[in-house]
């Protein structure tokens, strides 16, 4: 179901800029003289294996290892998207989109240079295809990640792996103490972003036992600096790039 999530998203972003105008002139006056090309639903296999069918934009090809069904829109006399969603509209799949939302995150994916911001927007159109509320995928932490870093390295080294660990706002980093303990982050106060509390983001204790974990969630942009306490002098330092 993910993989086919992934190819929806695909084929609406790939013509989500094409037209505007002219397509909502289609699905307000049923004027389809335009897109008289023509259209198709692509079939999906959903969990449980029941079939459904989803109105590709119009203009777009079936792609390559899926199935396609060619969608009659003119005896509905009504463009070829309004017609597809108009005969699915009852489905399962069709019920569970907020169009408005899938649009806007789409566009995002498409328009914006923030690789956050494209990243965050294609986790809510997907979840948005896969029929979560809208009002959950909005939510920040909907969209978050969480990224794991190593304390100490798998040979032993005394050394945060990876070094530098990038991460956007809202996400989550994982420390696991790996080999070498006891380990813990404390953050350089002379070496975070202005305002953030050295003592709330560091750790109180150290972390003995190989396994054991450390989470901290970031909401404030810029760089930290961090080390281990034990192993500061050994050169065992870390650096977080929040954008």
């Amino acid at each position: 179901m993910f993989s086919k999530t992934l190819v929806l998203i695909a084929l609406l972003s790939s013509n989500v800029n094409a037209k505007p105008l002219a397509l909502r002139k289609t699905l307000e006056t049923g004027d389809n003289d335009e897109f008289a090309q023509e259209s198709l639903d692509l079939e999906l296999i959903l969990e449980g294996g029941e079939r459904q069918l989803f109105p590709l934009l119009p203009g777009t090809k079936c792609p390559t290892g899926h199935t396609c069904r060619v969608r009659n829109s003119q005896k509905l006399n009504v463009g070829p998207m309004a017609a597809g969603i108009r005969a699915t509209r009852w489905t399962p799949l069709a019920a569970t989109l907020d169009w408005n939302s899938l649009n806007n995150n789409l566009n995002e994916v498409v328009k914006s240079n923030n690789y956050c911001t494209r990243r965050q927007s294609m986790a809510r159109a997907a979840g948005l295809v896969a029929g979560v509320a809208a009002a959950t995928v909005a939510k920040p932490a909907y969209a978050a990640e969480t990224k794991t870093v190593l304390m100490g390295s798998d040979s032993g080294l005394l050394a945060f792996v990876p070094a530098k660990t990038q991460i956007c706002k809202g996400d989550t980093v994982k420390w696991i103490n790996n080999k070498g303990g006891p380990h813990n982050v404390v953050f350089d106060e002379d070496a975070i972003p202005s305002g953030v509390s050295q003592e709330k983001n560091s750790m109180d204790e150290q972390l003995g036992d190989e396994g054991d974990t450390f989470s901290m969630s970031f909401d404030t942009a810029g760089e930290y600096a961090y080390y281990c306490e034990p192993h500061r002098g050994a050169g065992m330092n870390g650096m977080l790039v929040v954008l």
